[in-house]
């Protein structure tokens, strides 16, 4: 063996002589370009030659063709150094961030979709100087600093990250890291698209069903379809004749919980309501799942008549008909219908989930990842409700980087049914990011997962980034020192 290793090194070496006198003998010649023996020169001091450098040994040549290489050898010894950020104009501002280790890799995690940076910049003094792979013992010591909502968004960025990490430091998706894969593509859903014009939205709907591949669907069934019709709702004019359910001050309609609003639905809005559905069912048939949002704000009553009058049309589900909360109510109207009901988009950690669960308040459970606790609590979520005989759908709305924390959450869940995109009509919004193996991130209305490619298995393509930074805030991953000092003591027992 030794000889066998002696005669490689001595050729190699020998091979290594006559490239370097061949390179000296082209560069002494006067009819050598100086652009060519420039290049000659360059290689000697520090390229790679057909057999090695032209003056170094095999070993060094090895050494020093992979000095530059990041390395994430020893995943014991990863420290975090530095959390930052940039913010992407998706659905209305969208914080990505960054967390950064002394071995030159880093994770990626978001912030969810209309929440502030700040949420996930403050638990950077809780992070500096940890090792990223040490996921759950982190997670379970910024929790607290998360709540129900928007407010959940920065525990949630950093899991993720921290996720995108850990599967980097040991070269394995993060799927793998969460048990395993039940599943190689996941299915999303989407929603439809709008248009007044019945043979117009017959052709959208072909080109979302057949053009791009979806084979599950979502509509809004909300009683602004009734803002032109006289007589479709009682008590509307109180609130200034609004029907918006997202803008307006403390005492406005929009931020007035459901049960509290006293709007009724009148048996005339009931069928223009129950109209649009049919229209939408006579075009994309039954073999399509359809499910329903956005009704508006409306006590259980009048969203048990709603839901009476809308069964026969058969949708997947009944989506946030009150807040999710009200455990009893959910119970009283899962009981009256029989179409599935769903909720959970906002509701932050497994507990939060409980008892929805238990009581079988819901048929199906509906967790935003930048808002459930991240990847591993949502699938703990999942795991919960399938315990309980419960499906799993998943809620989203950000850019391509929590969508992965999504994908791999899902493919890791045994239960899981569909994921949204609501990007789907965003045509750059694919091209935020780089799948690090190759795939493509989406194919014919399915989520490719990654089934080699580490850590969340995406890069952000930085010059597509900068493109569609917010308005109000155009730095991309800037220094953030301000939040480097950890000034209080935190833990919740004495």
């Amino acid at each position: 063996m030794k000889n066998i290793l002696k005669q490689i090194i001595d050729s190699n070496k020998q091979v290594e002589t006559a490239e370097k006198a061949a390179a000296a003998a082209e560069i002494a010649n006067p009819s050598t370009k100086d652009s060519r023996r420039n290049f000659l020169r360059k290689t000697a001091v520090g390229g790679i030659a057909l057999g090695g450098f032209m003056s170094m040994s095999t070993e060094d040549t090895i050494a020093q063709a992979t000095s530059k290489v990041s390395r994430a050898s020893k995943p014991s010894e990863l420290k975090i150094t530095d959390l930052r950020y940039c913010i992407v104009q998706n659905v209305g501002r969208t914080p990505i961030i960054r967390i950064d280790t002394n071995q030159g890799i880093y994770g990626l995690g978001e912030v969810r979709d209309g929440a502030d940076e700040r949420y996930a910049l403050f638990l950077k003094s809780h992070l500096l100087g940890q090792n990223p792979c040490n996921v759950e013992q982190l997670f379970k010591s910024i929790k607290q600093f998360g709540y129900h909502g928007r407010q959940a968004g920065g525990v949630c960025g950093v899991e993720m990250a921290l996720w995108d990490l850990c599967g980097k430091a040991y070269g394995v998706p993060c799927w793998q890291l969460l048990g395993g894969r039940y599943r190689d593509k996941v299915r999303l859903y989407a929603d439809t698209p709008e248009s007044n014009d019945i043979n117009e939205f017959k052709q959208k709907i072909k080109f979302r069903t057949q053009d791009q591949g979806y084979t599950w669907l979502k509509m809004d069934i909300s009683i602004g379809m009734l803002r032109n019709s006289e007589g479709g709702v009682v008590n509307n004019k109180f609130w200034g004749g609004g029907f918006s359910q997202w803008a307006g001050d403390y005492h406005s309609y929009a931020n007035t919980k459901h049960p509290f609003t006293a709007i009724q639905i009148t048996p005339k809005g009931l069928d223009e309501m129950a109209k649009v559905v049919e229209d939408v069912r006579s075009v994309i048939g039954y073999e399509i799942p359809l499910s329903s949002d956005h009704y508006g704000h409306f006590d259980l009553n009048n969203g048990i008549r709603l839901g009476k009058a809308l069964d026969k049309y058969r949708l997947a589900w009944f989506e946030d008909m009150v807040p999710w909360e009200y455990t009893d109510q959910w119970k009283t109207i899962s009981d009256a219908l029989e179409t599935p009901t769903l909720t959970g988009e906002d509701i932050y950690l497994k507990e939060g989930f409980k008892a929805l669960i238990e009581q079988r308040a819901v048929d199906i459970v509906h967790p935003d990842l930048a808002s459930s606790g991240g990847l591993l609590e949502t699938k703990r979520i999942g795991d919960y409700a399938e315990d309980h005989g419960i499906a799993m759908a998943m809620h989203f709305a950000g850019t391509p980087v929590s969508f992965m924390a999504n994908v791999h959450c899902a493919a890791a869940t045994q239960n899981f049914l569909a994921l949204e995109h609501h990007s789907v009509d965003v045509p750059w919004w694919e091209s935020l990011v780089k799948t690090t193996d190759g795939r493509k991130l989406i194919d014919k209305g399915y989520a490719v997962v990654p089934l080699e490619a580490p850590g969340l298995g995406i890069e952000l393509n930085e010059e597509e980034v900068k493109k569609h930074l917010h308005p109000k805030d155009k730095s991309f991953f800037a220094p953030t020192p301000d939040w480097n000092d950890k000034r209080s003591h935190d833990r919740l027992w004495s």
